[in-house]
């Protein structure tokens, strides 16, 4: 796969060491379209922002107080990495998908199997750009309106490190997760200049090679119960690492490791 000029210029000026990779987690959003298939959602990273330009889906790192109680106990183990961090990459992902497109997977505590319907109205709003500010925590949030986080929305897909050559790397989790009944993405974030819901195989739009990896992989199902019976044989826990080469002619290709699992 080829990267993007400003990508590989930086690739082949590289001369080490590495930058420490940063927790991170992103969100696959998933609609079903009106022919029994299912549409992705998208945004495009304003030009001001960290690989501005290209098109990703909703995430960022991982903060410092993103640790909410969870459903699941066994996130640890999923994701490869000590209890409480496994936690906080959880909390990173839900949190993010409500900053970054209005989303909350999160219910009633008296009601388990419910999400929350709508999150637009101008109380919600208010609550969602004081997550935002880091003036209220999500667990905070949760506890104030009498809802649990609905982790078992969250699906663990794959674990991806950014190459070695970039100045800000990320050690990023991604997840598929179903956009829930009466909710609607919206772009609330400031953070990118377009959104979009588009079918998995649609080309011709600048990602990441992790991006474009996931949504190739996410085309191969038909429906979203295959997707969702897929995420039960994913691999979230073991990091996946590009192999970057510069040719003689300063040519850079960035070779995709596997990612079939036994």
């Amino acid at each position: 796969m080829q990267l993007p000029p400003a990508m590989s210029q930086r690739a082949r000026e590289f001369t080490g060491p590495p930058a420490p990779a940063r927790p991170a987690a992103t969100v696959v959003l998933l609609r079903p379209d009106d022919h029994n298939g299912f549409e992705v959602y998208v945004l495009r990273r304003a030009s001001t922002m960290v690989f501005g330009g290209v098109y990703a889906f909703p995430g960022g790192v991982v903060d410092p107080s993103d640790q909410p109680s969870t459903i699941h106990d066994d996130w640890s183990e999923r994701l490869g990495v000590p209890d409480e961090q496994a936690r906080a990459v959880v909390g990173a992902a839900a949190r993010e998908l409500f900053e970054e497109a209005g989303i909350l997977l999160a219910g009633p505590l008296s009601e388990p199997d419910r999400t929350v319907t709508s999150t637009g109205t101008d109380d919600w709003e208010a609550d969602r750009a004081a997550v935002q500010r880091r003036e209220l925590t999500m667990t905070d949030l949760l506890a104030r309106r009498g809802l649990r986080l609905r982790d078992d929305l969250l699906l663990p897909w794959a674990r991806w490190i950014t190459p070695d050559f970039e100045p800000r790397r990320y050690d990023t989790w991604f997840f598929v997760a179903l956009l829930p009944g009466a909710q609607t993405a919206r772009d609330v974030s400031g953070e990118a200049d377009e959104t979009a819901w588009i079918k998995p195989g649609t080309g011709g739009l600048t990602m990441l090679p992790p991006t474009r990896r996931t949504l190739d992989e996410i085309a191969a199902f038909r429906t979203i119960p295959d997707v969702v019976a897929a995420s039960a044989h994913r691999d979230a826990a073991t990091p996946l690492n590009p192999r970057i080469e510069v040719g003689a002619d300063g040519q850079v290709t960035v070779h995709l490791p596997s990612t079939t699992r036994p």
